[in-house]
């Protein structure tokens, strides 16, 4: 059976072949930035927006990569001419773009002084998991407040998409602790909303739409479509700090995401956001979606979803 193909450091090989060394600082250290792009009917999504966001990252940690951006956007292209022939036509690819800082002197010592400032690159793809999401255009999703605080930018800039991600894991950790299907919302250190690990979060209030500032988060692409297509509504979307008292006195609230585009979130610590449903605003916004996808997202969530599912069945 074909295999999908990968890039690593160089060369484009199996997936299965693709490993990253025990010595790497991505491993050693989380010393990594990263991007998430995806396909819409197996056509890149604002690749060169996520493309440039990478590229702003490497110059501020100060990663030094050989490959141009029209390098990296020709590599993912390559790779999704190939392995989008390996899924079916309604499925969709994630895209993923990684960069670390190198090898580590600690575990190498001068043999590794070659690799110890020569970043490593990989490029790879996966089948968009549907079922993680499907169920949740209908039912929402439950945000929880864990006890973990959001990084404060004095510590690392929000606008580096970094895989140093330790406190996102402890923190929907703890959120699972109160619904094992829930998500963390994490507060910075003032208690104002900052965002999901995946995502950027949004309340709808008395006519407008209100979502943190650049400050504490990463400005998301998806956050940024969310802003041009609020355009259309003739409502008003803004950047300001927010509390939990906030999200739980809002008319609703949903999150932004790449893989997923938008869903709604419907309750927040155990508590209905408005009346419990997915709202209306959400719901023309998620409309509007659409038509920059070319395609109802719910329905290749949902469908996507069954057929993966009874895959995997069969595989048992």
């Amino acid at each position: 059976m074909p295999e999908p193909l990968a890039y690593l450091n160089g060369r484009i090989s199996p997936v299965s072949q693709t490993m990253l060394p025990i010595s790497d600082m991505g491993v050693v250290m989380g010393a990594s930035v990263t991007e998430m792009a995806r396909t819409f009917r197996h056509e890149c999504f604002r690749l060169p927006e996520h493309v440039d966001r990478l590229f702003r990252s490497l110059k501020h940690v100060g990663f030094e990569m050989d490959l141009t951006r029209e390098a990296i956007v020709d590599l993912v292209l390559e790779l999704l001419e190939h392995n989008g022939r390996l899924i079916p036509a309604n499925h969709d690819l994630g895209v993923s773009m990684f960069v670390t800082a190198g090898t580590s002197l600690i575990y190498t010592g001068l043999d590794g002084q070659a690799s110890h400032r020569k970043p490593t690159v990989c490029v790879h793809t996966f089948p968009l998991p549907f079922e993680l999401w499907s169920e949740k255009y209908v039912t929402g999703q439950h945000v929880v407040t864990p006890s973990i605080r959001h990084l404060p930018p004095e510590c690392l800039d929000p606008k580096i998409k970094a895989r140093s991600r330790m406190h996102w894991y402890l923190a929907d950790e703890q959120a699972r602790l109160v619904d094992p299907k829930a998500i963390a919302l994490l507060l910075d250190l003032q208690g104002n909303i900052t965002e999901t690990s995946t995502a950027n979060f949004f309340i709808v209030r008395s006519g407008k739409i209100i979502t943190p500032t650049g400050r504490n988060t990463l400005q998301g692409i998806s956050q940024v479509v969310v802003s041009e297509l609020v355009e259309r509504l003739d409502i008003r979307l803004e950047h300001q700090d927010f509390q939990t008292y906030d999200v739980i006195n809002a008319d609703e609230a949903f999150t932004s995401s790449t893989p997923y585009c938008l869903l709604p979130v419907t309750r927040v610590n155990q508590r209905a956001i408005g009346d419990g449903r997915v709202g209306p605003v959400y719901s023309e916004l998620l409309k509007l979606w659409n038509q920059v996808a070319g395609f109802d997202i719910v329905e290749q969530m949902q469908t996507g979803a069954a057929e993966r599912k009874a895959a995997f069945e069969a595989l048992k």
